[in-house]
């Protein structure tokens, strides 16, 4: 058990006497019944089996923030950050701020976020490797970093950015509770080390002494709708009509006369200008994601062209499998899909852990993508070899099994990302977006690899013309409505589409226009289907725009997380930094994205200490599907 000072201060120390039924939610304070088989286990911290005497052990706890004691010293942090051994470049619980006025009527409010152990957290239903618990003991969710193979989707779902993604170590971790120092009584470190009073902890709605309000809301912070956070607030004195960010979200936050709270609005902060800023639309972390969603996209709408149509009869079709080029187009289909799941992998912080990616299909819309594009990717293999000699049966069943899969799996695909704390992601344009790539660039395949062999009448490649029109109809009709319902909104979708007409704009008028030529390219192709040049120039245009918008989907978004300072959690700042060589120094706080590598040898190290048993148990835990909350 935490070893509890002799001269500890009285303030210290856990003060709840009597607590509440209900939350402001309306869920129950208590998580569990002395019946219950979660009842009276001991959490083996750090291997010691001691149970705490907690008598709130079994209930909801949180932390309190009085936003007007707050003084921005950062000592939560510091006190954090010592206590969990975390390096410069990662913190737990992070003071950012927003401020409002002019001098000498000047306004600043801090305010001190770690993660706040919700009722319903999205982080552990995202999670494909079940590295998340919620415990009846204090409410906490822990995370346990080993597990985690760092794919950071549950620091996309998480509104507060309350999970940490280590370029480092390549694993995400996280604020804890200091269930530790619970268990004997104590407040975590955070509050224990707090100069101000500013921040509390205790059963989840008890107002600790000398406090006057316990808000769920501040300007800020994001709605509490999608996971509701055990965090409440105080903030009494009165804010100006305008608070804004001093990092780099073009973010500031208006207060709603009527309803009396803040909310969300663009800040045009970073000027008019329209800029190139090629370096960081292609050069990110998720240019992975870039091309494994246009590869299996692609071959995905290829696969089910030529599956779908020898099961209808189409004379397209059963032409190009009779012809010279269907077998070199399965390889080409195996090959862009294959570069496209290595991709994916190892952009992982552990790749050679990949196969924990299927333990969570419970609830993770990322493992059963995970599950469906795996299936797809192995029924294009059976397909494909069968195909060589020619196995009818085979042939068939792998088909079968490709056309269940792959759709599903592009499902999932679109579903991981309606995220609700991304609000540009969240629009059914996501879903044009990869169906339209399905068929424009499905057809793009299939039709480049049969021009090269050129055995093929102009009937087949007018079939594949009106697919290339559909899918590109599709992104079209998409993009004019995702783009009308952002621009002159407001919040976190309408601030992305003012850095896709300020940051990016040039890279978004040119996919604009290339989206253009395709069109048109394509419509010259109905009369000349099997010219050259009209392909050629479909070509160059098509692979441009879908590189563009993809890469464009995931560099604007910007998540409902809260507002960081003018050096610490700023992007801005770290785009500088890394730019000028600054991150060199570790007091920066800034980190480098690092290489990974597949490391072989843990891998067959864990093959060869994990028992047959063991195994077993780890497949029957992936199906094992206990009920969230």
């Amino acid at each position: 058990m935490f070893e509890v000072r002799s001269d500890e201060p009285k303030y210290a120390f856990l003060w709840d006497k009597e607590t509440k039924a209900k939350n402001l939610y309306g869920d129950s304070i208590e998580l569990t019944s002395d019946e219950d088989d979660l009842h009276g286990v001991s959490l083996n911290i750090n291997g010691d089996a001691a149970l705490g005497e907690n008598p709130n052990r079994y209930k909801q706890h949180g932390f309190y923030l009085n936003a007007d004691n707050c003084i921005g010293c950062h000592a939560c942090e510091a006190a954090c950050s010592e206590k969990n051994d975390n390096p410069g470049h990662i913190a737990f619980r992070s003071v950012g701020y927003v401020e409002g006025g002019t001098y000498p009527e000047y306004q600043r409010l801090n305010i001190s976020m770690a993660c706040n152990h919700c009722d319903d957290p999205v982080c552990l239903k995202g999670c494909p490797t079940r590295a998340y618990t919620k415990y009846a003991e204090y409410g906490a969710v822990l995370q346990d970093p080993d597990i985690c193979f760092g794919c950071g989707y549950c620091t996309w779902v998480c509104p507060y950015n309350a999970p940490q993604l280590d370029p480092v170590k390549g694993e995400v971790s996280k604020c804890n509770m200091c269930v530790d120092r619970l268990e004997v009584g104590l407040k975590p470190a955070c509050v224990s080390a707090c100069l101000g009073n500013a921040l509390d902890f205790g059963v989840i709605e008890n107002v600790p002494e000398n406090r006057a309000e316990c808000k769920t809301e501040i300007p800020g912070f994001p709605t509490t709708d999608i996971t509701h956070p055990n965090i409440r607030f105080q903030q009494s004195r009165q804010n100006k009509r305008e608070m804004t960010r001093t990092d780099s979200m073009p973010l500031k936050y208006h207060k709603d006369e009527e309803a009396g709270k803040y909310k969300p609005v663009v800040d045009e902060k970073h000027g008019l200008e329209k800029q190139w800023n090629w370096r960081a639309l292609l050069m990110t972390h998720e240019s992975s994601h870039v091309i494994f969603t246009l590869a299996t996209q692609a071959i995905l709408g290829a696969f089910l062209m030529l599956v779908l149509g020898h099961m209808t009869g189409s004379d397209a079709v059963l032409a190009i499998q009779s012809s010279s080029a269907y077998m070199p187009l399965l390889v080409v289909m195996t090959i862009v899909l294959t570069v496209g799941l290595y991709k994916l992998n190892m952009h992982l912080g552990k790749p050679h852990r990949f196969y924990r990616g299927f333990y969570n299909l419970r609830h993770s819309p990322v493992s059963r993508e995970i599950a469906g594009v795996s299936l797809f990717y192995t029924s294009l293999l059976g397909f494909v070899f069968f195909s060589f000699f020619e196995v009818d049966i085979f042939i068939a069943l792998f088909a079968i099994l490709g056309v269940v899969s792959g759709p599903l799996g592009l499902f999932y695909m679109y579903k991981l990302y309606r995220i609700k704390a991304r609000p540009f992601w969240d629009h059914w344009q996501t879903a044009t977006s990869f169906v339209g790539t399905c068929f424009s660039l499905g057809a793009l395949v299939i039709g480049l690899v049969v021009l090269v062999d050129g055995s093929l009448v102009d009937s087949f490649y007018t079939s594949l013309v009106v697919l290339l029109l559909v899918g590109l109809s599709l992104e079209a009709i998409g993009h004019i409505a995702h783009a009308n319902d952002l621009q002159g909104g407001e919040g976190e979708g309408s601030a992305s589409w003012y850095l896709q007409t300020t940051r990016f704009a040039w890279p978004y008028i040119i996919s604009n226009v290339l989206l253009g030529v395709s069109i048109v390219a394509t419509c010259f192709l109905i009369d000349s289907p099997s010219s050259v040049i009209g392909w050629g120039m479909l070509t160059v245009s098509l692979l441009a725009t879908a590189v563009i918008r993809r890469s464009l989907f995931f560099a604007l978004v910007i998540p409902t997380t809260m507002p960081g300072a003018f050096f610490w959690k700023n992007k801005g700042f770290e785009e500088h930094a890394k730019e000028t060589g600054l991150a060199n120094m570790q007091q920066v706080g800034v980190q480098y994205e690092q290489h990974r590598s597949f490391k072989l040898g843990e891998l067959i190290e864990t093959i060869k200490t994990t028992t047959a048993k063991e195994a077993i148990d780890q497949v029957k835990g992936i199906f094992d599907w206990k009920s969230v909350k």
